[in-house]
């Protein structure tokens, strides 16, 4: 099979083409630069940026691939400062919703291949009730304002690859850890973490999902030529702020994370920390394991950021 893989130095790509290759499909990888594009070994490299339609265009018809995985983020530089949020979320949204209908339109031209596209259950759920929600309760409908354009895109990328064909699929990853991410050794979240500029903020009821970014590059593997629609990608426990910060410090061998109210969360985190620490909602993966055969290898957060911290 010919896989066209849209940001494959991202840190889902570099897990995923690898698993391709070994898998004997022939790759088309694409990176934003001359230098990301001679990092991608193994296959064909190209350069693409998705919100040039032209290039998209090109790069489509020159592949010719039977699947596309789009997994293009811009999300190198997301610091630890949730008062920035909507500056460091700006770019990936126009990834999600211009750039996806410049792939989709593409792809359209080009011969109809499957798409496979990433999309986010990490923290997007309505609050309350469960941590992990299925993936027809959709996202929370009234996030706060600074997460609002982040809502929508992912609102607008999911339907737009779902009206382009019931064969492509979504993929709801959770907030990946593991190697190139901010919560991998000396990333920025967890640096944070270890200098306790991170506290439990309120009651600390957040609960996300997370995701080991080999996880995520298996979960790919498994839809190549199965399923369609949406699936939550993430592991089997969303993990409650109140006990997922305290583990992580002790993993880390740091102190304990100080305990703040919520108005002086605000002050640092701002309102999309806030939600994050005290109301967001995570997914849950019955579906995957039941409609895909896939389960993560790295299975509950606790064993997982365990492992990724100690090995």
């Amino acid at each position: 099979m010919r896989v066209l893989v849209v940001g494959a130095t991202g840190v889902v790509g570099r897990q995923l083409v690898p698993l391709l290759l070994a898998d004997g499909h022939t790759v088309v990888g694409t990176a934003t630069s001359e230098a990301g594009a001679a990092a991608i070994t193994g296959g064909e490299a190209l350069v693409l940026d998705v919100l040039d339609a032209a290039a998209t265009e090109a790069v489509v018809a020159s592949a010719r691939p039977d699947v596309v995985v789009c997994q293009a983020t811009a999300l190198s530089s997301f610091g630890g400062n949730m008062r920035k949020f909507e500056r460091y979320f700006a770019k990936t949204n126009r990834l999600r919703t211009e750039g996806t209908a410049n792939l989709l339109a593409a792809v359209e031209r080009n011969g109809g291949a499957r798409v496979i596209a990433q999309s986010y259950a990490a923290s997007a759920y309505p609050p309350g009730g469960s941590y992990g929600k299925s993936e027809d309760e959709g996202f929370d409908p009234d996030p706060p304002k600074a997460m609002a354009d982040t809502f929508a895109s992912m609102r607008r990328l999911e339907e737009s690859v779902a009206a382009a064909s019931r064969d492509n699929v979504c993929l709801r990853y959770g907030f990946f850890y593991g190697p190139g991410t901010t919560l991998d050794v000396g990333g920025v979240q967890l640096e944070a973490v270890r200098k306790r500029q991170m506290p439990v903020v309120g009651d600390g009821d957040g609960a996300p999902s997370y995701l080991h970014v080999e996880d995520a590059a298996r979960a790919v593997m498994a839809v190549l030529e199965n399923g369609h629609g949406v699936y939550n990608i993430v592991d089997d426990e969303p993990a409650p702020f109140r006990e997922w910060l305290p583990f992580v410090a002790g993993v880390l061998g740091a102190k304990p994370p100080r305990h703040v109210p919520v108005w002086l969360g605000r002050l640092f985190a701002g309102d999309a920390g806030v939600y994050m620490m005290t109301r967001a909602r995570g997914g849950s993966n019955a579906k995957a394991r039941r409609d895909l055969g896939w389960e993560p290898v790295h299975p509950d957060w606790r064993t997982g950021f365990r492992a990724a911290l100690s090995g």
